[in-house]
């Protein structure tokens, strides 16, 4: 089955522009309670993942850094320990899986290489899920905790 059938388009993701600062992160983070999001250029593309252990290894590193000089920190400043892989549109689920393993949900391009949107893990285990147990498979909501 091909990946456009489980896409959460770029208009409902929430992402970073990588002209953002690691303060814009980490609030942006916070708010939405995610541990890792997208990073897209100027032009669209999708240039990375940046997680909650990257600004976390930053702040450790950064001798001197408070909350408050976050706001100089530009996102390419961050480095990224992990480099998680975008798929293509035309991929098919199955090629999703070893992805999956590593990353909370797969960034997917088009042809150009613009990021329009991820697949999140869950979908894509819910898919496999059904599949090898031929049943409705129940859909896990996520619930916010307060």
């Amino acid at each position: 089955m091909n990946v456009a059938f489980f896409l959460l388009p770029k208009k409902d993701v929430v992402y970073l522009p990588l002209k953002s600062t690691m303060r814009q992160a980490m609030e942006k983070m916070d708010y939405h309670r995610y541990t890792a999001l997208p990073i897209v250029d100027s032009q669209g593309r999708y240039v990375g993942t940046l997680t909650e252990g990257d600004l976390l290894r930053k702040m450790k590193n950064t001798p001197g850094l408070s909350f408050e000089g976050t706001e100089r920190v530009p996102l390419e400043e961050i480095p990224r320990r992990l480099n998680d892989k975008p798929v293509h549109i035309n991929a098919q689920i199955e090629d999703l899986i070893s992805l999956a393993i590593m990353q909370n949900f797969i960034p997917v391009v088009d042809d150009s290489g613009i990021f329009i949107g991820i697949i999140r893990r869950s979908q894509i285990i819910e898919y496999f899920a059904r599949e090898r147990y031929q049943e409705k498979v129940p859909v896990l909501r996520m619930v916010k905790m307060d």
